[in-house]
C-alpha cells in the first residue's frame, strides 16, 4: 500500500511541476504558437509517455506496460476528435491565436480533474456493480456506430445549455479583453468571451470523457494505469492542437478508425466474462485501425489535390 501511495503522489507531483513549468516559464506571456514549436512540444510529451511506459514495464511487468500503451493510444485517438471540436469553437468565437494557449492550458487542467473523478468513479462502480460492464460495453458500441452515422461535426455554442447558464450568472463583454477571463467595470465583475470559450471547451471535454473513460476501463481495471495513460494523452493535447490546426483535412477518415476502436473495445468489455481478448490483440487492432484510417485520409487528400490541379 505504501508503494502505491508513493506512485500516486510522485506522479501527481510530476504533473503539477510540468504544468507549472509550462505556464510559468515557457509560456508566461500570451503568444501565437508556431507549428514547429507545437510539433516539438508534441514530441516531448510523447517521449515522456514512452519513458513512463518503460518505467512501468520494469517496475510493474509487461502486462501493465501493454495496458498503459493501449490505453494511451485509445485516449490519443479520441483526443484528435476533441481537437476538431476545439478548432470549431475557436473559429466560431474568432479567438486570436495568441490567446488560444492560455485557454487550452486551463481547459486541460480542468479536464485532468474531471477525468480523475470519472476514472475513480468508473473503477469503483465496476468493482461494486459488475453488471455495469455490459452497459458500458453497449454504450461504446452505440457511440462507435453513431460517430460514423452522424455525418460532419457541427457546433452552435449559443444553443449550448452550459453557455446559456454562464450568461445567466455573468454579464459578458462584447469583445475580448486581452487574454483575461474576467474584468471589472464600474465595480462589477464581467466575464469575457474568452471565459465562454473556456466553459464550452470544458463542457465538450466532459462529453468526450463519457466515451473515453469506459473505453480505457475495457483495457485495464488498474486505476493507476487508467489514470496515468489518460493524463499523458491529455497533457499532449494542447501542443497537438497547434500542430494539427489547419491540416484537419488530412484526418478526414480518422473518425472511421475511432469508430472501429470504440466498437471493438465495447465488444471486448461486453464479452469479458466469456472470453478475455488478450491485450496484445487489442493493441494490434487499435494500431491497425488508426494506421488504415490515417492512410485512407492521406490518399483522399492526394486525390483531392490532383483533382484541383486538373481544374
Amino acid at each position: 500500500m505504501e508503494q502505491s501511495y508513493v506512485w500516486w503522489i510522485g506522479f501527481n507531483v510530476f504533473v503539477l511541476f510540468m504544468l507549472a513549468l509550462d505556464l510559468g516559464v515557457f509560456h508566461r506571456k500570451s503568444k501565437e504558437i508556431s507549428v514547429k514549436e507545437a510539433f516539438l512540444w508534441t514530441g516531448f510529451w510523447v517521449l515522456l509517455a514512452f519513458i513512463f511506459n518503460v518505467i512501468v514495464y520494469y517496475t510493474q511487468g509487461s502486462e501493465k506496460a501493454f495496458e498503459f500503451f493501449t490505453g494511451y493510444l485509445i485516449e490519443k485517438s479520441l483526443s484528435v476528435d476533441n481537437i476538431f471540436v476545439i478548432i470549431l469553437i475557436f473559429s466560431y468565437f474568432q479567438v486570436p491565436a495568441s490567446y488560444q494557449h492560455r485557454v487550452l492550458f486551463w481547459g486541460i487542467l480542468g479536464a485532468l480533474v474531471m477525468r480523475g473523478i470519472f476514472i475513480f468513479a468508473g473503477v469503483e462502480l465496476i468493482a461494486r456493480f459488475h453488471w455495469l460492464i455490459y452497459i458500458f460495453g453497449g454504450f461504446l458500441v452505440y457511440t462507435g456506430i453513431k460517430i460514423v452515422s452522424s455525418g460532419d461535426m457541427k457546433i452552435d455554442p449559443e444553443k449550448n445549455p452550459v453557455i446559456k447558464l454562464a450568461r445567466r450568472f455573468f454579464s459578458v463583454t462584447e469583445k475580448f479583453e486581452g487574454d483575461k477571463f474576467f474584468v471589472k467595470r464600474d465595480g462589477k465583475k464581467w466575464a469575457t468571451p474568452l471565459f465562454l470559450v473556456l466553459v464550452l471547451i470544458e463542457s465538450t471535454d466532459l462529453i468526450f470523457a463519457v466515451d473515453s473513460i469506459p473505453a480505457i476501463l475495457a483495457v485495464s481495471d488498474d486505476a493507476f494505469i487508467v489514470y496515468t495513460s489518460n493524463v499523458f494523452a491529455i497533457l499532449g493535447l494542447r501542443s497537438l492542437y497547434f500542430a494539427l490546426a489547419g491540416i484537419e483535412r488530412y484526418f478526414k477518415y480518422l473518425k472511421f478508425g475511432v469508430s472501429a476502436i470504440l466498437i471493438f473495445v465495447g465488444i471486448k468489455m461486453a464479452i469479458i466474462d466469456f472470453y478475455k481478448i488478450p491485450i496484445e490483440i487489442s493493441l494490434a487492432f487499435i494500431f491497425i485501425a488508426l494506421s488504415l484510417a490515417t492512410l485512407a485520409s492521406m490518399i483522399f487528400v492526394s486525390h483531392e489535390q490532383e483533382s484541383d490541379k486538373k481544374k
